[in-house]
């Protein structure tokens, strides 16, 4: 303790400690205090409540932000970035098939609208939310690759759910890779998404188990002055170039079509989603100085400005050169790879979470991105873009893809209808 705080304190307990004329020193009362110290909290919260406004004032009204169940797409793809998400994966148990997947898929199906109205379990509710709103609870449903064998619907099966390639950056963990059933919940309350989150498990019963489930977390909401694109472990801002609903091209590269698509016509209205973990190796990224953190990304730090200049929106300039001839955003730079004028039009819609699972016995944080991206086809959407970066991306040293899903997202549920009702009884 510095030495003018310390002499500060001893001058205030002094002060305390000496008795007023004709009573007991503070310190005197304090030693009665195992006696007495019950009445005193007692009178003291009596006197606390009195002095309290008769009506309190309202904390936020985050909880009480509501997204909908029903409607032409799924929950959890266009909705802004949320403060907590799990991500979950089911495989259908030894027997189970479409019968059993039609009916759970009922079953969470009503649990989800429940929820995100935010309204308690018709059964055996935990009471783990009671008291938050919906807090922007989604709940959104896939299908993977082996969900169609193991129901007897391969004809169904798009051609779009093929296995993604195999990438250099990859030391993918199979356990925790895939699934039949893919479950991503957000909401910006914790207990309002744990909550989700045990009783999707519960109505899962016998009819299926957890392949896999991983916890992610961003900013919360309000902890910035204003709006902004959310920044991810490395402290980067994260999804500056994303595709927006206002974009006249958003519809035909995030949603499969309602007509005129390949795709079987379950999946109009649906969208494809890659779920990826990335370990960030932040050791060695926060090693490097903040000049050669902005060449690896091609941006500012400070502000997700690109490096030749401008503000986080201004469009950026690849030609441009310094005096010694190099491009001021470097050949390998993140942000000049994929950018879409760079691949063809490939385009992705990011909506991650970051994670982090606790530390290593040797010190190195296991700490990373729960990357979720959508596209109307991830052989032009994802693919592309994770080949390009496979090849030269300077980001590429300081991460580590460690597992790996590929989902078929159905079109939302109209009123009276569950989630892939039209897959499961079509």
């Amino acid at each position: 303790m510095p030495e003018q705080s310390q002499s500060v304190t001893e001058a205030r307990t002094a002060a305390t400690d000496a008795p007023p004329a004709g009573g007991v020193s503070r310190r005197a009362l304090l030693g009665t205090a195992g006696a007495t110290g019950l009445a005193l909290g007692a009178a003291g919260a009596g006197v606390g409540y009195a002095a309290a406004p008769a009506q309190a004032t309202p904390l936020s009204s985050v909880g009480s932000d509501r997204a909908m169940f029903h409607g032409k797409h799924q929950p959890g793809i266009t909705e802004g970035l949320q403060a907590r998400g799990h991500l979950v994966a089911f495989d259908l148990a030894a027997g189970a098939g479409r019968t059993e997947a039609a009916a759970l898929l009922r079953r969470w199906s009503a649990t989800a609208e429940r929820l995100m109205a935010g309204e308690p379990m018709t059964q055996d509710d935990t009471d783990v939310a009671r008291d938050a709103g919906p807090s922007s609870l989604t709940v959104t449903f896939g299908f993977g690759n082996s969900f169609f064998s193991r129901t007897g619907l391969e004809k169904q099966r798009p051609s779009a759910l093929d296995p993604l390639p195999d990438f250099s950056s990859d030391h993918l963990d199979t356990s925790r890779s895939n699934g039949d059933l893919w479950v991503q919940i957000g909401a910006d309350d914790a207990l309002v998404a744990f909550h989700a989150l045990r009783a999707i498990q519960k109505d899962a019963g016998r009819a299926a188990k957890v392949r896999w489930q991983m916890n992610g977390f961003n900013r919360a909401p309000g902890a910035t002055t204003h709006p902004m694109t959310a920044r991810n472990l490395m402290g980067q801002l994260d999804g500056t170039r994303n595709p927006k609903p206002t974009d006249s091209d958003f519809g035909r590269r995030i949603f499969v079509p309602a007509s005129g698509s390949s795709d079987p016509a379950w999946m109009a209205n649906g969208s494809y989603a890659v779920v990826r973990r990335i370990r960030m190796l932040l050791d060695d990224w926060e090693k490097l100085s903040l000049a050669a953190q902005e060449n690896v990304i091609g941006r500012k730090k400070s502000n997700g400005a690109p490096l030749s200049g401008g503000t986080e929106t201004t469009p950026m300039d690849l030609d441009k050169a310094r005096a010694d001839g190099e491009y001021v955003v470097p050949v390998n730079a993140h942000a000049r790879i994929t950018r879409p004028d760079q691949n063809g039009g490939a385009a992705i819609l990011r909506r991650p979470f970051s994670y982090h699972d606790g530390i290593d016995a040797d010190g190195t944080p296991d700490a990373g991105l729960l990357f979720v991206c959508w596209q109307a086809d991830p052989l032009r959407g994802f693919v592309p873009l994770q080949r390009k970066l496979d090849r030269g991306d300077a980001l590429s040293q300081y991460i580590r893809h460690e597992a790996s899903g590929l989902f078929a997202v159905p079109g939302g549920a109209a009123a009276g209808e569950y989630v892939g009702q039209r897959l499961l009884e079509g």
